[in-house]
């Protein structure tokens, strides 16, 4: 991701159906968060998906959060560990392109959905980058990703929350090459969840050595999954599978599908067009069942 910060301006708080506020993207598109409820989606694909509850028993946790944007996943996860245990030491790493976005998402109203203590954590990594209290150690690295990322040397995090924009609007941050990156930061008991469902998302993953398992869907979707998005709710990703829902029947035809061919970026360096031009070159010589007749046979309009 090279392009330039948008002008602050344009960060117009977006409401969700869960009353918690986001940002809508001009350069991508894209909405920040799910319209469903930003906070919802922060807490349910990302600190619940990565087992903070249980995680937090322990004296210290460490966390990347890849596309910190207006700092929810991190806001979420710290609420889930302290409310769990309140001694719990948590070191955190951010990496986000623009640093205008987590300012912006310190304003009244969207900093007011979260507890006071955690609002003061916000507000300091938003204006300094950095938090240091006898309870935290955050840093906001700011910057291209997949630069940014190879500072963290050493850092093995207990969690990563993945989530940049889609992989068609953004997809420097789906590639092989940068799961690797992502790899060399988690534990080897540590757990990396997306909300993408992607089968090119999770051919990556599994290129990238990890082992995969699904998101499922909550009792509200159990009976209905035709629509084309409301199969799963994402992706979690680990060394080990034992402790992974796995993939239904659909997901793993999926995989073997021409969905699934990853997006690559050799030298951690193409721009989009780049790496989506490549991307379609070799879905055109793959010579796996066409996604669409794995849509016609389980009837995904």
């Amino acid at each position: 991701m090279t392009q330039l910060p948008e002008d602050p301006i344009a960060w117009i708080p977006k409401l969700t159906k869960d009353g918690s506020f986001t940002f809508f993207s001009q350069e991508f598109g894209e909405m920040f968060h799910s319209r469903q409820g930003a906070k919802t989606e922060a807490f349910l694909k990302f600190a619940t998906a990565t087992d903070l509850v249980e995680r937090s028993q322990q004296s210290s946790l460490r966390l990347l959060d890849v596309c910190y944007g207006l700092g929810y996943n991190t806001a979420a996860a710290l609420e889930t560990i302290w409310a769990a245990n309140p001694d719990c030491h948590i070191e955190v790493h951010g990496l986000e392109l623009d640093a205008t976005v987590p300012n912006a998402a310190i304003a009244s109203p969207l900093i007011e959905t979260w507890s006071l203590k955690v609002q003061e954590v916000l507000k300091a990594i938003a204006q300094t980058h950095q938090c240091h209290t006898p309870q935290l150690q955050a840093k906001l690295w700011i910057g291209d990703a997949r630069q940014t990322i190879q500072q963290l040397s050493g850092f093995l995090a207990d969690a990563v929350f993945f989530d940049p924009f889609s992989p068609s609007c953004c997809p420097q941050l789906w590639t092989v090459e940068f799961f690797q990156q992502v790899a060399k930061c988690l534990s080897h008991k540590g757990k990396l969840a997306t909300y993408s469902r992607a089968a090119a998302v999770r051919s990556a993953l599994l290129e990238a050595s990890f082992k995969i398992g699904t998101i499922p869907l909550g009792e509200a979707h159990a009976g209905d999954r035709r629509l084309p998005h409301e199969w799963s709710q994402g992706t979690v990703a680990a060394f080990k599978g034992d402790r992974l829902c796995p993939l239904s029947l659909m997901e793993q035809e999926h995989l073997q599908t021409r969905a699934s061919v990853p997006y690559r970026d050799p030298h951690l360096s193409d721009s989009a067009e780049v790496i989506l031009a490549r991307y379609e070159q070799e879905r055109q010589v793959c010579q796996k069942e066409a996604t669409s007749s794995w849509r016609q046979r389980w009837g995904i309009k």
